[in-house]
């Protein structure tokens, strides 16, 4: 759970219901907000040292010819076919709609996951072997 950054997890089939749940670290938060008021002079360099990381990570997403390949399904994230074979793709790797950029292993299948984008990928933004979630961004591409 810790590596897939999960807090919760429910499952319920046939009446059998499983329920997982791990402390978060949210309660940090609000120790480090009832800490800000009562020091108002070390409160206000805090946003304007945070405010240029904001405006450079918008600065990358505003970019409309890169968007992300997301994963389809919840699985384990594979690059190669085999630990022995090259990767099926790496940066700088022209892509097109039918080309396979990766493999998820679901429950013991092993599914082929196709670009469905035509472009060229400028970054793989998961580990070989991950858990990876339904919709979480595996790759960046820029637009062809």
């Amino acid at each position: 759970m810790k590596r897939s950054e999960l807090t919760e997890f429910e499952f319920e089939e046939d009446g059998f219901k499983l329920r997982l749940s791990r402390a978060s670290n949210s309660p940090a938060a609000p120790i480090i907000q009832s800490v800000a008021p009562v020091n108002p002079v070390a409160a206000a360099p805090a946003p304007a040292a945070s405010a240029p990381a904001p405006s450079a990570g918008k600065e990358k997403a505003e970019d409309p010819n890169v968007e992300t390949i997301k994963s389809p399904m919840v699985g384990t994230f594979y690059r190669a076919p085999s630990p022995d074979s090259a990767n099926f793709t790496d940066v700088g790797k022209k892509v097109d709609v039918d080309s396979i950029v990766c493999i998820v292993e679901a429950m013991k299948v092993m599914n082929e996951i196709q670009a469905e984008v035509k472009g060229t990928i400028t970054e793989i933004l998961v580990e070989d072997g991950d858990a990876i979630e339904f919709g979480q961004p595996l790759f960046k591409y820029k637009k062809a």
